[in-house]
């Protein structure tokens, strides 16, 4: 089993049990205080002025929501899962299909055209964009340059986003 498991993460799998089974595990290492959540510095800003100004803030990771919820607990800004609406995971479907996109939206009651959706990934873009959101790529520390996605607004700091 733990052979299976380490040839999965070395393929960079996102199947959902595995995912899972890394949040487990995680878990033990954020309850001891040895791992941490990290976020950028714009990220709890424009979690708390998008709150303010009455924005539904979800997730969407190949990590599980379990492992979202541990990161986002943890963080040296404190614990900003309360700024969130709620979280997806792989459970929903994949990232790089549109209909995960689609139900997202319907499990939160809103129409895809009414989504801004975030992601340095451009299959995921892609995804988002054929299920009818509003893709926007981050680019910054981190995260490649897919600028040559002139199609997308780019995104370098949070504080650009419903300032």
């Amino acid at each position: 089993m733990a052979a299976y498991a380490q040839w999965l993460m070395a393929q960079d799998s996102k199947f959902a049990p595995l995912k899972t089974l890394q949040g487990r595990i995680w878990q033990q290492g954020y309850a001891s205080g040895e791992l941490r959540g990290q976020v950028y510095d714009d990220v709890p800003r424009a979690l708390q002025r998008w709150r303010r100004q009455g924005k539904q803030i979800y997730t969407y990771s190949s990590g599980s929501v379990l492992a979202q919820k541990l990161l986002f607990q943890s963080t040296c800004h404190g614990d900003l899962t309360l700024l969130l609406s709620g979280f997806f995971d792989a459970n929903i479907g994949g990232k790089t299909t549109d209909p995960s996109y689609r139900k997202i939206a319907s499990q939160i009651s809103c129409a895809t055209r009414e989504v801004l959706f975030f992601s340095d990934a451009a299959a995921e873009l892609n995804a988002a964009r054929r299920a009818g959101m509003h893709p926007a790529v981050v680019v910054g520390p981190g995260h490649p340059d897919l600028r040559a996605h002139a199609e997308y607004a780019a995104i370098r700091s949070f504080d650009e986003v419903y300032p």
